[in-house]
């Protein structure tokens, strides 16, 4: 896959390079689309959690169990 880009844009990823630390252009424009992918993914979460039905009530309590649940699945894994 070839991009072209104007000199304006060219000169902005180059850089994005340079100061970010991606070794090429190539790896600057994978790590976008990543996060282009991630973005469209988290969007596509809320979508469908807006449209679920609701379960209960989220409080400090909710938070409190996830943390736990978390903290076990974690030493599980150590």
């Amino acid at each position: 896959m070839n991009i072209s880009l104007p000199d304006e844009l060219k000169n902005f990823v180059d850089q994005r390079i340079q100061s970010e630390g991606y070794g090429t252009s190539s790896e600057y424009m994978r790590e976008l689309i990543r996060r282009d992918r991630d973005r469209a993914q988290f969007r596509q979460y809320v979508l469908d959690g807006m449209q679920s039905p609701l379960l209960g009530r989220i409080d400090g309590s909710y938070f409190d169990s996830l943390q736990q649940k978390l903290q076990k699945h974690r030493a599980k894994k150590k």
